[in-house]
């Protein structure tokens, strides 16, 4: 394989970043890498101004740019895959838009990924200057993926990450239309590390993750990467069932040496109990089959309106990338 053209890409998904990205991308920009670095930034159908920003980053800076603009708004983690894709660094740094990972850790999660070697390198923080209940959010669902994915223990799971071009190649190999990352590079390699940084305050605006995207992003890992949910609907059958056959010797004693009470709130009670959990597991079946239906009828992952590059990407750019400006195709 031809070495690739840079030695790192920050592949950063903007959402609502208007105010932040040229703030974010001029300090990337001033960044003194070894073997140089390139920036992608995936428009993820932002409703705000962040296309015109990011073209506007197009054109004045000096650092090469592409710029992947989707039809619509597809969620950070297709948006996220979708820039690996167009990534060509032997290094990718995956990061968010808000400006609080500072950008000057960006060097140091990449020299620490170089030294210590390991095949990807996760991020923690001392303090996070998230809300609370995005913070509760957050270790939620850590303690869900130690049980469901195979996650070494007292790994965070954040979006600022470095990976190397082998397990970014074969997480991209993805292509159905219900992404999590953590769960790609969890599938691919074990050999993580892990590197405290800072965090700061939100400069501008706020976090676009609202319950319901956690909620979703949650399924996405719950349903996607585990059947740890059937097994536990199966367990719950068994323990209700053996639960059930108690109660019935119970009910037996009770009729044949107590004088025993009209039953109907005992029974109502049975019923509620027996009738939610049967739903749920219904539920659960239900998920992965509607998820399976929508594999089946190819939902797209991503749908890529355009792709631009500025004059510095395009010097570096070899042929055979496949990428082209206003080329609208599914991902």
């Amino acid at each position: 394989m031809s070495r690739p053209p840079v030695t790192l890409s920050i592949v950063i998904p903007v959402y609502n970043g208007g105010k932040t990205v040229g703030g974010l991308v001029a300090a990337l920009a001033a960044l003194a890498i070894p073997g140089g670095h390139e920036i992608v930034l995936v428009n993820d159908g932002s409703p705000d101004d962040s296309r015109a920003v990011c073209r506007e980053l197009l054109r004045s800076s000096a650092v090469p740019i592409t710029l992947v603009d989707l039809a619509r708004n597809f969620g950070e983690h297709n948006a996220v895959l979708t820039g690996l894709r167009h990534a060509r660094g032997a290094w990718i740094v995956t990061m968010d838009d808000d400006l609080q990972n500072p950008p000057e850790e960006v060097a140091r999660l990449l020299e620490f990924a170089q030294r210590t070697g390991h095949e990807v390198v996760y991020t923690h923080y001392g303090v996070k200057e998230h809300a609370a209940w995005r913070n509760l959010g957050s270790r939620f669902t850590n303690r869900v993926a130690d049980l469901l994915l195979d996650k070494p223990k007292g790994l965070y799971l954040s979006s600022f990450r470095c990976l190397s071009a082998f397990v970014a190649g074969e997480i991209t190999r993805y292509a159905g239309p219900f992404p999590y990352i953590d769960g790609l590079i969890l599938q691919v390699t074990q050999n993580i590390g892990r590197l405290e940084v800072k965090h700061l305050p939100r400069p501008a605006g706020r976090s676009n993750y609202t319950m319901r995207r956690l909620v979703r992003l949650w399924l996405n890992m719950f349903v996607n990467f585990s059947v740890m949910p059937l097994r536990l609907s199966t367990l719950t059958g068994l323990a209700l069932s053996l639960f059930g056959a108690l109660a019935t010797v119970f009910v037996f004693i009770e009729a044949m040496f107590f004088a025993t009470p009209q039953g109907w709130g005992s029974l109502m009670a049975a019923v509620l109990l027996l009738s939610g959990v049967q739903l749920l597991i219904l539920g659960i079946v239900g998920e992965y089959l509607g998820r399976l239906y929508l594999t089946a009828n190819h939902k797209p992952q991503a749908v890529v309106a355009a792709v631009e590059r500025n004059r510095s990407a395009q010097e570096d750019a070899q042929p055979g990338t496949g990428i082209e400006p206003l080329a609208v195709r599914r991902a």
